[in-house]
Formats: C-alpha cells, structure tokens, sequence
C-alpha cells in the first residue's frame, strides 16, 4: 500500500516526492555516518546510500526540467538541491581519494539541512515551477548559475574539511607537507634525503587538509569563471557588467577571501592550523553570499529572494 501512494505520488508530483525521498534517506544516511565515526571504519552502505540521493536528486531536477521547460536552476528551491547534489558528487569523488567517515559524517549534515530547509522552510511560490524572466531567458543560464553552484559546493566541502582537520590530532603538531600542486608549505630543509625519497606516511589531518586545500583550489576556480560569466550576461541582459549589488558585492568577497587564503598558503608557506581557522571561517562567508543576502529583499537578483 505505501509503495503503491509513492508510485502513483511520483508519476503526478514527482519533484516534490523525490525532494521528500531525499530528505529521508538523509536522514537514514546522517546516523549511520557518525556510527561509522565512532566505529573509524568507512562504510559502504554510507556511500551506498549516498550514491541513491545523488541520483534521486539527478531525476529530481530532470523532471522538474521536463516540467518547466528550462534548466531547474532557477529559483531558489532547484538551486538548493543542485548544491546538494553538487556536495554529494564531491563527498562521492573525496572518498574515492581517502577512505575516511569523517568525510561522509561532515558532508551529510549539511546536506540533509540543505534538503530540510528546501523541503520545510521555503515558501511555496518559491518551490513550484514558474516561466523565467527575460533577463533569465538566456543561454548564460546555465553557464553561469550551475558553475557558481557548484563552487559554493566545493568551497563548502573544503571547508568543512578545514574544520574536520581543526579536530583531528588537535594534541599533534601540524605540518603541512602536501598541496594539489605541490606547493604551498613542503619544506625541503626540514627532511633528510631518505625522507624524500622513500614515500611519506601522512597523518589524518595532513590528508584532510591535502583534500581542503584541493576542494577550495577547484572552488576558486569555478567561482572565477563564475563571477567572469556573470559579468557578461549581466552587460547582456542589464547593460552593464557590474552593479554592485549584494549578490555581487558578497561573490566578490566570497572571492577575495579565498584568494588570500590560496596566497597564504601557495606564496606565504602558511604552517599549522592556521590556514585550516582561515578557511573555516570561509563557510560563513559563503553561506551569506548564498542565502544571507536573499533576506535583504533589493536587488537585480531578486528572483531567487525569500522576502520581497
């Protein structure tokens, strides 16, 4: 009887039963994932079922294109499920790196709040479909809004995992001797020959700050090309490339702060756990570029807006 309410529930309101599906299973996943912690054994049914909600959101947002005609990155319900997606696919792709629960017992909680506030919170004018605005009605769409998206997702991660390393080994000295590029703190001097040539045995917070350092790395990026593509739609749709507007002017400091966490680290040789406090303190700054600024009600982004 149950499977048979899903089913018909599904094939006539299919956006919204999967978004409800999701928040389930999360918070199947969310108890289960901070066993594993306690257990310090990564688990297969953990990633298992995180595989299930990144594809339950996959056809999510596909119905919900179907529906609506357009890319589902539109309005602020579609685009809080995009960011859990984009959080899942990257706690997916860390843990093929290093298998660790901490990384599924930090990247879940934020996902099932993500869900939650999407699924409970949201008003809901902002949660069904509605034709876009012509300033919308563009290819730039999906260039820009998705690539943004998906930075706030692994800016998130990285610095979740920022946080995870403030935690780990917290009695051990911290030195950072890795980085996606193999810069940013490796101090030859500090190592003898044989260090160098025989592989280096890593501690936890070493690997997890590694695997901030990379998350925020590509984050940067795609908020970079982000930030370029939005100028340029904005010169299209509003005939100028930059407003100020608190949309903008918050994805511009999202981008400087990042830009001098990523100096300190790759220029300034930056040792311990102070890189790792700089960029904690970056979710915040994300989440008020995100959602923190939709509470304001004014500006050329005012079709994502909560109030106003």
């Amino acid at each position: 009887m149950v499977l048979d309410n899903f089913l018909k529930n599904l094939i006539y309101e299919p956006v919204s039963v999967l978004g409800l599906f999701v928040f389930y299973i999360l918070l199947i996943n969310l108890p289960l994932s901070l066993g594993a912690v306690f257990k310090q054994k990564s688990s297969f049914t953990v990633r298992l079922i995180t595989i299930l909600v990144n594809l339950s959101i996959t056809l999510q947002l596909l119905f919900r294109w179907s529906i609506s005609g357009h890319f589902p990155i539109s309005n602020l319900y579609e685009s809080l499920y995009f960011l859990t997606w984009g959080i899942s696919l990257g706690q997916l792709l860390i843990e093929r790196e290093y298998q660790s629960p901490i990384i599924s017992s930090i990247a879940i909680p934020i996902e099932l709040l993500t869900v939650s506030f999407a699924c409970f919170i949201l008003p809901d004018d902002l949660k069904s479909s509605s034709n876009l605005v012509p300033a919308l009605r563009s290819s730039w769409l999906v260039m820009h809004v998705s690539v943004v998206m998906l930075s706030y997702a692994a800016l998130i991660i990285g610095s979740l995992l920022s946080a995870a390393v403030l935690f780990v080994n917290k009695n051990k000295p911290l030195q950072i001797r890795s980085s996606s590029t193999g810069i940013g703190g490796f101090k030859i001097s500090d190592y003898s020959f044989n260090d160098l040539v025989n592989p280096i045995e890593f501690s936890h917070s070493e690997e997890l700050d590694t695997l901030s350092y990379r998350s925020i790395l590509i984050g940067f990026v795609l908020l970079t090309l982000g930030l370029i593509s939005g100028a340029v739609w904005a010169n299209d749709a509003w005939g100028t490339w930059w407003s100020w507007d608190p949309k903008e002017t918050w994805a511009f400091i999202s981008w400087l702060f990042y830009a001098a966490y990523l100096h300190m680290r790759i220029s300034k040789g930056w040792q311990g756990r102070r890189p790792a406090l700089l960029a904690t303190t970056g979710f915040l700054v994300v989440l008020v570029c995100y959602l923190g600024v939709n509470f304001l009600g004014i500006g050329l982004h005012s079709y994502g807006w909560i109030f106003g």
